[in-house]
């Protein structure tokens, strides 16, 4: 079966990404990307350069975002944001907001890894938001940390963000904005359509996503990345029949972050095993 022919998560240097936007939009026409979507973590800042280079390259980009939140004891929940209006002053002054958080957080974090014997100096984007894997970087390259992490066996960035910066790690710190509502609530504001973002990378049970997939649609969640690179095929199905059922979207993507990230490095590398995507009006390239 041919893969996708959409992929609707992918990072630029805007936020966690490897690539510009411009060139995100190129990688992904080479890869056969028909209908793309750039979702930089809580920003929209390379939306119109990805919508230019979309019409270079004979692609349809949608308008995207993608929002980190928390939901109670939940740590880091991602709503996906499609067809918005990126250029509202509502929508800029919400990320704004929801920016300085994350830069807080990413502060409390770099302390952290101090306490536990890591140098760190904290990354300088220029403004741009600072996540998590931009501090296991700048820990990863740090010289004096070389022989601590050759010790613990970690040979990349993305292994020291999985020991030490995940939820359950320890110098990951929680962000404190926005809770899931509030996410749906600022992407429906801008005009477009909220999508859970790769439930199984966040909650490990079946029952407990389907749980939280129906809670989430009564606070007005449009949809669920149920086709996603790491998904298998009992999970895909289980949250693609339970959508069906209940009337909600299903995207799908490969998150592109990098042609040289360990793990999300190719567009179109997730599996739709032969279901149907409900895409919607983000088939369209608005919401």
């Amino acid at each position: 079966m041919a893969p996708p022919t959409f992929d609707l998560q992918a990072h630029s240097t805007c936020s966690d990404g490897a690539l510009s936007p411009r060139d995100v939009v190129a990688a992904a026409r080479a890869a056969g990307v028909e209908l793309l979507a750039l979702t930089d973590h809580d920003t929209v800042d390379g939306v119109d350069e990805a919508l230019d280079a979309a019409a270079a390259e004979r692609l349809r980009v949608v308008p995207a975002t993608e929002l980190s939140s928390i939901d109670g004891g939940r740590d880091d929940l991602h709503v996906l944001g499609y067809g918005i209006d990126h250029r509202s002053a509502a929508l800029r002054d919400a990320l704004e907001r929801f920016c300085a958080d994350r830069v807080a957080r990413g502060e409390r974090m770099a302390d952290a890894l101090r306490e536990h014997g890591l140098e760190v100096d904290f990354p300088d984007r220029g403004g741009r938001p600072v996540g998590r894997p931009h501090l296991a970087l700048a820990a990863f390259e740090h010289p004096a940390n070389r022989m601590r992490l050759r010790e613990e066996g970690i040979v990349n960035f993305s292994q020291l963000l999985e020991a030490y910066l995940i939820p359950g790690a320890p110098a990951y710190r929680r962000r404190t904005t926005p809770n899931v509502t509030e996410a749906i609530a600022t992407i429906h504001a801008a005009g477009g359509v909220a999508v859970w973002a790769h439930p199984f990378w966040d909650v490990d049970a079946g029952e407990e996503v389907l749980a939280l997939v129906d809670r989430f649609a009564a606070e007005g969640l449009d949809g669920v990345e149920a086709f996603y690179v790491t998904h298998t095929e009992p999970q895909t199905r289980l949250v693609a029949d339970h959508c069906a059922r209940r009337g909600l979207l299903t995207t799908g993507s490969a998150d592109f972050h990098g042609p040289d990230h360990p793990r999300f490095n190719a567009f179109r590398a997730f599996e739709l095993h032969g279901l149907q995507p409900n895409l919607g009006p983000i088939r369209s390239g608005l919401a």
